[in-house]
Protein backbone atom coordinates (compact mmCIF):
# COMPACT_ATOMS: atom_id res chain seq x y z
CA UNK A 1 0.00 0.00 0.00
CA UNK A 2 1.20 3.49 -0.80
CA UNK A 3 2.59 5.35 2.18
CA UNK A 4 0.57 8.57 2.23
CA UNK A 5 2.74 10.15 4.91
CA UNK A 6 5.90 9.51 2.90
CA UNK A 7 4.27 11.07 -0.13
CA UNK A 8 3.35 14.20 1.81
CA UNK A 9 6.83 14.56 3.30
CA UNK A 10 8.60 14.09 -0.03
CA UNK A 11 6.20 16.47 -1.77
CA UNK A 12 6.72 19.14 0.91
CA UNK A 13 10.50 18.79 0.65
CA UNK A 14 10.30 18.99 -3.15
CA UNK A 15 8.25 22.19 -2.99
CA UNK A 16 10.80 23.61 -0.54
CA UNK A 17 13.60 22.78 -2.97
CA UNK A 18 11.68 24.45 -5.79
CA UNK A 19 11.25 27.64 -3.73
CA UNK A 20 14.97 27.54 -2.97
CA UNK A 21 15.68 27.26 -6.71
CA UNK A 22 13.59 30.38 -7.32
CA UNK A 23 15.60 32.20 -4.66
CA UNK A 24 18.86 31.04 -6.25
CA UNK A 25 17.73 32.41 -9.61
CA UNK A 26 16.99 35.83 -8.13
CA UNK A 27 20.00 36.16 -5.83
CA UNK A 28 23.04 38.07 -7.14
CA UNK A 29 25.56 36.23 -4.93
CA UNK A 30 26.70 33.68 -7.50
CA UNK A 31 30.22 35.11 -7.66
CA UNK A 32 31.75 37.22 -4.91
CA UNK A 33 34.90 39.34 -4.95
CA UNK A 34 37.87 37.43 -3.53
CA UNK A 35 39.94 39.15 -0.83
CA UNK A 36 43.55 38.31 -1.68
CA UNK A 37 46.72 40.02 -0.56
CA UNK A 38 47.84 41.99 2.44
CA UNK A 39 45.18 44.68 2.08
CA UNK A 40 42.07 43.20 3.70
CA UNK A 41 40.40 46.55 4.29
CA UNK A 42 37.96 47.29 1.51
CA UNK A 43 34.98 49.60 1.28
CA UNK A 44 32.89 47.54 -1.13
CA UNK A 45 32.06 43.99 -2.15
CA UNK A 46 31.14 43.04 -5.70
CA UNK A 47 28.45 40.44 -6.29
CA UNK A 48 27.81 38.91 -9.70
CA UNK A 49 24.61 37.03 -10.45
CA UNK A 50 22.99 35.73 -13.59
CA UNK A 51 20.80 38.80 -14.01
CA UNK A 52 22.74 41.69 -12.48
CA UNK A 53 25.89 42.94 -10.78
CA UNK A 54 25.68 44.46 -7.31
CA UNK A 55 28.14 46.55 -5.32
CA UNK A 56 27.64 46.33 -1.58
CA UNK A 57 29.39 48.98 0.51
CA UNK A 58 30.36 48.68 4.16
CA UNK A 59 28.08 51.63 4.93
CA UNK A 60 25.09 49.40 4.11
CA UNK A 61 24.34 50.94 0.73
CA UNK A 62 23.93 48.56 -2.20
CA UNK A 63 23.69 49.42 -5.88
CA UNK A 64 22.70 46.92 -8.56
CA UNK A 65 22.74 47.10 -12.34
CA UNK A 66 21.33 44.62 -14.83
CA UNK A 67 23.45 43.39 -17.70
CA UNK A 68 23.27 45.55 -20.82
CA UNK A 69 23.75 42.74 -23.35
CA UNK A 70 22.95 39.06 -23.02
CA UNK A 71 25.24 38.05 -25.88
CA UNK A 72 28.22 39.64 -24.14
CA UNK A 73 27.81 37.43 -21.07
CA UNK A 74 30.08 34.41 -20.40
CA UNK A 75 28.75 31.01 -21.52
CA UNK A 76 28.18 29.80 -17.96
CA UNK A 77 25.95 32.79 -17.16
CA UNK A 78 23.96 32.38 -20.38
CA UNK A 79 23.44 28.68 -19.69
CA UNK A 80 22.53 29.39 -16.07
CA UNK A 81 19.80 31.80 -17.17
CA UNK A 82 18.22 29.29 -19.52
CA UNK A 83 18.48 26.27 -17.23
CA UNK A 84 17.24 28.07 -14.12
CA UNK A 85 14.19 29.34 -16.00
CA UNK A 86 13.55 25.80 -17.24
CA UNK A 87 13.96 24.52 -13.68
CA UNK A 88 11.38 26.98 -12.35
CA UNK A 89 8.88 25.93 -15.02
CA UNK A 90 9.55 22.22 -14.47
CA UNK A 91 9.16 22.73 -10.72
CA UNK A 92 5.75 24.29 -11.20
CA UNK A 93 4.75 21.48 -13.54
CA UNK A 94 6.06 18.89 -11.09
CA UNK A 95 4.02 20.35 -8.24
CA UNK A 96 0.86 20.30 -10.36
CA UNK A 97 1.35 16.73 -11.59
CA UNK A 98 2.36 15.41 -8.17
CA UNK A 99 -0.73 16.92 -6.53
CA UNK A 100 -2.92 15.02 -8.97
CA UNK A 101 -1.08 11.74 -8.37
CA UNK A 102 -0.87 11.77 -4.59
CA UNK A 103 -3.06 9.34 -2.70
CA UNK A 104 -4.55 12.04 -0.46
CA UNK A 105 -6.08 13.89 -3.43
CA UNK A 106 -9.30 13.07 -5.27
CA UNK A 107 -7.94 13.20 -8.82
CA UNK A 108 -8.38 9.89 -10.66
CA UNK A 109 -9.64 8.25 -7.48
CA UNK A 110 -11.24 5.30 -9.24
CA UNK A 111 -8.18 4.46 -11.34
CA UNK A 112 -5.21 3.39 -9.22
CA UNK A 113 -3.10 2.68 -12.28
CA UNK A 114 -3.53 6.22 -13.59
CA UNK A 115 -2.92 7.73 -10.16
CA UNK A 116 0.29 5.77 -9.68
CA UNK A 117 1.49 6.76 -13.15
CA UNK A 118 0.78 10.43 -12.43
CA UNK A 119 2.69 10.26 -9.14
CA UNK A 120 5.62 8.57 -10.88
CA UNK A 121 5.64 11.29 -13.54
CA UNK A 122 5.67 13.99 -10.87
CA UNK A 123 8.66 12.39 -9.14
CA UNK A 124 10.59 12.13 -12.40
CA UNK A 125 9.85 15.77 -13.16
CA UNK A 126 11.20 16.77 -9.75
CA UNK A 127 14.40 14.85 -10.49
CA UNK A 128 14.74 16.67 -13.82
CA UNK A 129 14.17 19.96 -12.02
CA UNK A 130 17.02 19.15 -9.63
CA UNK A 131 19.31 18.33 -12.55
CA UNK A 132 18.45 21.64 -14.24
CA UNK A 133 19.49 23.42 -11.04
CA UNK A 134 22.60 21.31 -10.46
CA UNK A 135 24.14 21.81 -13.90
CA UNK A 136 24.38 25.66 -13.98
CA UNK A 137 25.37 25.90 -10.32
CA UNK A 138 28.17 23.35 -10.73
CA UNK A 139 29.29 24.89 -14.02
CA UNK A 140 29.55 28.34 -12.45
CA UNK A 141 31.39 26.94 -9.44
CA UNK A 142 33.87 25.15 -11.69
CA UNK A 143 34.51 28.38 -13.63
CA UNK A 144 35.11 30.33 -10.41
CA UNK A 145 37.52 27.73 -9.05
CA UNK A 146 39.48 27.53 -12.32
CA UNK A 147 39.83 31.31 -12.54
CA UNK A 148 40.83 31.51 -8.89
CA UNK A 149 43.78 29.15 -9.35
CA UNK A 150 44.70 30.48 -12.78
CA UNK A 151 47.92 32.52 -12.43
CA UNK A 152 47.08 34.49 -15.58
CA UNK A 153 44.00 36.03 -13.97
CA UNK A 154 44.81 39.27 -12.08
CA UNK A 155 44.17 39.31 -8.34
CA UNK A 156 41.50 41.99 -8.61
CA UNK A 157 39.53 39.80 -11.03
CA UNK A 158 39.57 36.66 -8.92
CA UNK A 159 36.26 35.65 -7.37
CA UNK A 160 34.93 33.16 -4.86
CA UNK A 161 31.79 31.06 -4.58
CA UNK A 162 28.80 33.03 -3.38
CA UNK A 163 25.96 32.00 -1.12
CA UNK A 164 23.69 31.29 -4.09
CA UNK A 165 25.97 28.47 -5.23
CA UNK A 166 25.67 26.59 -1.95
CA UNK A 167 21.93 27.24 -1.81
CA UNK A 168 21.64 25.91 -5.35
CA UNK A 169 23.47 22.70 -4.46
CA UNK A 170 21.16 22.20 -1.50
CA UNK A 171 18.08 22.84 -3.65
CA UNK A 172 19.24 20.37 -6.31
CA UNK A 173 19.89 17.61 -3.75
CA UNK A 174 16.53 18.16 -2.06
CA UNK A 175 14.68 18.11 -5.38
CA UNK A 176 16.33 14.94 -6.65
CA UNK A 177 16.00 13.01 -3.38
CA UNK A 178 12.38 14.09 -2.93
CA UNK A 179 11.58 13.15 -6.51
CA UNK A 180 13.17 9.73 -6.07
CA UNK A 181 11.24 9.08 -2.87
CA UNK A 182 8.00 10.27 -4.46
CA UNK A 183 8.57 7.94 -7.40
CA UNK A 184 9.32 4.99 -5.12
CA UNK A 185 5.96 5.33 -3.36
CA UNK A 186 4.12 4.15 -6.48
CA UNK A 187 2.48 0.74 -5.85
CA UNK A 188 4.34 -1.26 -8.50
CA UNK A 189 3.96 -4.63 -6.76
CA UNK A 190 0.32 -4.08 -5.94
CA UNK A 191 -0.34 -2.92 -9.44
CA UNK A 192 1.46 -5.79 -11.16
CA UNK A 193 1.27 -8.93 -9.07
CA UNK A 194 -1.22 -8.69 -6.27
CA UNK A 195 -4.15 -7.46 -8.30
CA UNK A 196 -3.66 -10.11 -10.99
CA UNK A 197 -3.56 -12.84 -8.35
CA UNK A 198 -6.63 -11.45 -6.69
CA UNK A 199 -8.53 -11.38 -9.97
CA UNK A 200 -7.43 -14.92 -10.74
CA UNK A 201 -8.64 -16.23 -7.36
CA UNK A 202 -11.94 -14.40 -7.82
CA UNK A 203 -12.49 -16.06 -11.20
CA UNK A 204 -11.75 -19.50 -9.76
CA UNK A 205 -14.19 -18.96 -6.92
CA UNK A 206 -16.86 -17.76 -9.36
CA UNK A 207 -16.33 -20.78 -11.63
CA UNK A 208 -16.50 -23.27 -8.75
CA UNK A 209 -19.75 -21.70 -7.60
CA UNK A 210 -21.60 -21.95 -10.92
CA UNK A 211 -20.16 -25.13 -12.47
CA UNK A 212 -22.14 -28.35 -11.88
CA UNK A 213 -20.59 -30.89 -9.57
CA UNK A 214 -21.70 -33.95 -11.55
CA UNK A 215 -19.27 -35.62 -13.93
Amino acid sequence: MVNTGMQLISFTCAVTGWVMAIAVTALPQWKVTAFIGSNILTSEIVWQGIWMNCIYQTTGHMQCKTYDSMLALPPDIQAARALMCIAIFLGWLSCTVSCCGMKCTTCARDDRHAKAGIALSGGVLFILTGLCVLVPVSWTANTVVQDFYNPNVPLQHKQELGQAIYLGWAAAVILMISGAVLSSTCPHIERGGYRRGYIGRSLLQLASTHLPLSF
